[in-house]
């Protein structure tokens, strides 16, 4: 699995938000898990619930530099517009990974830089 953060949008957004900057990556990073949940629980259910869970997955991630999460959450919202099941399978397997090493490397960003 290869998570990709890009730096430049971190720093970014951390100019943007000042003190408010390490909560928010916080948070965004529990929206990730929560957004992954949501869309796991609509994918067989409601395909336009879990395109919105995708696409918020999506811009969350974009807006964070949570580069190959954004991507895969894209090619997930772009696979249930498309009904492209024959990709939905791998790319929803590894979702769970992607959500993970970004929160990860997110955090480990915000204690190397921000402490």
């Amino acid at each position: 699995m290869n998570v990709t953060i890009n730096e430049d949008a971190l720093a970014g957004m951390q100019a943007l938000l000042g003190e408010q900057f390490a909560d928010t990556v916080a948070f965004c990073c529990s929206e990730f898990e929560r957004l992954e949940n949501e869309l796991r629980l609509a994918l067989n259910n409601d395909k336009q619930e879990a395109i919105r869970h995708a696409h918020s997955l999506k811009s969350n991630a974009a807006q964070f530099g949570a580069t190959s999460l954004s991507n895969l959450a894209r090619a997930i919202e772009q696979g249930l517009i498309q009904d492209d099941l024959a990709n939905m399978d791998d790319n929803m397997a590894r979702l769970s990974a992607q959500v993970s090493g970004s929160k990860s490397q997110l955090l480990q960003w915000l204690e190397v830089n921000c402490s």
